[in-house]
């Protein structure tokens, strides 16, 4: 009855199976371990080329370090004012990286667009002295409005990033629910569509703690190893994270899971659309729902035990909706029965 995040979920079983078994035995320490090796195979095969991947143990790690061998302290990064990174991060970003600064350009429903993505940088003052020097774009998919970058929209901003002399990362802290989304493969997704990094994620659609950075420009990772033993992330028993990200691989687990988590979305989107008074505020396209509901409808629900946020706090009618991989469909048509119940009666007492 959780619906506030999908990481208020435990972990898959076949996860959960992975770290038991990584537990035999003996293991060499700091990802020189059988485990590790195997996973660094498993993404080479995910991405259809050589890659090197750093695991890593959560979404911020990630996204921060991999941003930080992209910018140097004098850099800009640009970003999605709603994006992680800039809203939710306290302030990593501009630690790991000396000082970078964070550039938000607005877009709808979560994405940048490439006009006004290009606009900004004719503007950046490249060259000048006095003003910090373009560095780094950073994209997120499924973006924050639960959203979702085509391959063709990645490519037209990788395009401008590239001919001005940036490099382009993506948050993919939800990358399995946009490739199941989408049904397009992880390449197409990434270093096809010009993206030098991701951030690619698992703990919320499974893994207890495992995320990984996987470089698809080489020299970008030549100095990602230092950077990650100095930010704390280097784990001496890296078979443990290594496992959950190889058993989150294996046999497509991922997509699976992250599959299940967007059909819960579609059944929750498509019952909310269907009651009176309820508005969803952007496509919905992945395992994230937005949606303005009438207050009598969200109090009832909470009241019943129904968790979800409401976005901007306290007395706002402006809802967050997250299902999961182990999104429960008694749970979903529960919720919509109680908002529709509450929502009908309030009208009632309206007329």
């Amino acid at each position: 009855m959780n619906f506030a995040s999908d990481n208020v979920t435990g972990a898959a079983p076949e996860i959960l199976a992975a770290i038991a078994a990584a537990n035999e035995g003996a293991a060499m320490p700091y990802g020189n371990d059988p485990v590790t090796k195997r996973l660094e195979a498993a993404f080479n095969g995910l991405f259809e080329r050589t890659v090197t991947a750093f695991p890593v143990a959560t979404g911020s790690a990630a996204n921060v370090l991999a941003l930080a061998v992209m910018t140097p302290p004098w850099g800009a990064i640009y970003c999605h004012p709603e994006s992680h990174v800039n809203t939710d991060e306290c302030g990593a970003p501009e630690l790991f990286t000396g000082g970078a600064k964070l550039v938000p350009i607005p877009g709808k429903a979560g994405k940048i667009a490439p006009a006004d993505f290009a606009a900004v940088l004719a503007g950046a003052g490249k060259g000048v002295v006095h003003h910090v020097q373009p560095a780094a774009l950073s994209l997120t998919n499924e973006t924050e409005a639960g959203t979702l970058y085509r391959p063709a929209e990645i490519a037209a901003l990788a395009e401008i990033a590239h001919k001005n002399g940036l490099y382009v990362h993506v948050d993919g802290a939800r990358f399995a629910n946009a490739v199941a989304a989408l049904g397009v493969s992880p390449a197409e997704l990434t270093w096809r569509a010009g993206v030098d990094a991701l951030s690619f994620g698992a703990t919320k659609n499974g893994a207890l703690a495992a995320e990984a950075v996987v470089f698809f420009e080489p020299k970008l990772a030549e100095s990602f190893g230092y950077r990650r033993k100095r930010g704390g992330h280097l784990f001496s028993k890296m078979r443990f994270v290594s496992a959950q990200l190889e058993a989150y691989l294996k046999d497509d687990l991922w997509l699976r899971l992250a599959r299940h988590a967007n059909a819960m979305a579609k059944r929750l989107a498509d019952g909310l659309a269907a009651i009176p008074g309820v508005e969803l505020l952007y496509p919905v396209e992945a395992n994230e729902i937005f949606a303005r509901i009438p207050a009598a409808a969200i109090t009832g629900a909470l009241a019943e035990g129904y968790v979800f946020y409401r976005w901007q706090g306290e007395g706002d009618e402006k809802c967050r909706f997250v299902c999961a991989f182990d999104s429960k469909v008694a749970d979903v048509d529960g919720l919509l029965a109680s908002l529709r119940r509450h929502a009908s009666a309030a009208a009632r007492k309206r007329a």
